[in-house]
């Protein structure tokens, strides 16, 4: 049981494990915070948080566990405000997409990696933003990676497991570092492309003509971009290496299907389309 929950940044991802953990009869009180008070009083409204303080470094106050749900890019200003505040035996987690650049901030707010900070993920979400768009069945069936350091509290860890379990999600461990390139992969490239994709095909002149006939393909193949703008260049910025690295051999296999076109080689071509196939019902299974 977690006796006091401060969730910052009561959007889709904070705002549906604030929904989820008081379904589960798994927190006694929960507080809310950010810079928007008008944000935090809909999440009121709603039932998500029982109260909220745009002081960040008063709304953790007594709080038992605090789950950090901001842009990659305003991590570290979180962790500077809160350092000083935090209560004893409190426990620290996040949910950002990539992970080395959230240990970098904390490491450089507080000096070191504390012991009670568990660097998590979890994998869920939607292309859809704010509090409003929260649900508690988001975690549901899902997964949640956490990347403990060496200095984290092992202790710290099961409560932060224990947390994302009564939720329904299944929880895995991993290295940082591979967490990053993990994502990188299946997460991150396929939100650049997609972001990519829309925007180029919206600089065509003849873009109205081109989007009243996308049928269900382009839909379902573009839904994530409209995914926050924000949240999204701040991922890519903080696992820069990993992305480019992804986009480089996404760059090299998409040079290879442009020969075959150009070389009229069906045979390539139907060989990389049924590879694919057979991946991706692999997957689905």
């Amino acid at each position: 049981m977690i006796e006091r929950l401060c969730v910052i940044g009561v959007g889709l991802i904070g705002g549906s494990l604030a929904r989820a953990l008081r379904d589960a009869g798994h927190v006694r009180e929960i507080v809310g915070a950010s810079r928007n008070a008008a944000h935090l009083q809909r999440a009121v409204e709603l039932g998500v948080i029982d109260r909220f303080d745009t002081d960040l470094a008063s709304a953790v106050q007594g709080a038992d566990m605090v789950f950090v749900s901001v842009p990659l890019g305003a991590m570290g200003a979180v962790f500077q405000a809160i350092k000083d505040t935090l209560a004893d035996g409190a426990v620290v987690t996040d949910g950002g997409s990539a992970k080395a650049s959230v240990v970098t901030d904390i490491g450089e707010a507080i000096g070191e990696v504390p012991s009670w900070f568990v660097p998590g993920h979890p994998i869920a979400g939607t292309e859809q933003s704010g509090v409003d768009a929260s649900f508690s069945e988001l975690y549901r069936d899902r997964r949640v990676i956490l990347t403990p350091l060496a200095e984290t509290d092992p202790t710290a860890v099961e409560r932060v497991r224990s947390m994302w379990e009564a939720v329904g999600a299944t929880v895995t461990e991993m290295d940082v570092t591979h967490h990053d390139e993990v994502l990188a992969a299946t997460s991150h490239l396929p939100h650049v492309l997609a972001y990519t994709l829309v925007e180029s095909l919206a600089r065509m002149s003849e873009q109205r003509e081109i989007f009243e006939y996308a049928a269900g393909g382009f839909r379902d193949f573009t839904r994530i971009a409209s995914s926050d703008p924000v949240m999204w260049r701040d991922i890519c910025l903080a696992n820069r290496d990993a992305v480019l690295n992804m986009l480089e051999r996404f760059n090299h296999d998409l040079a290879s299907l442009s020969t075959a076109l150009q070389a009229g080689d069906g045979n390539h071509i139907l060989q990389i389309f049924s590879d694919a196939k057979s991946a991706r019902d692999g997957f689905a299974e």
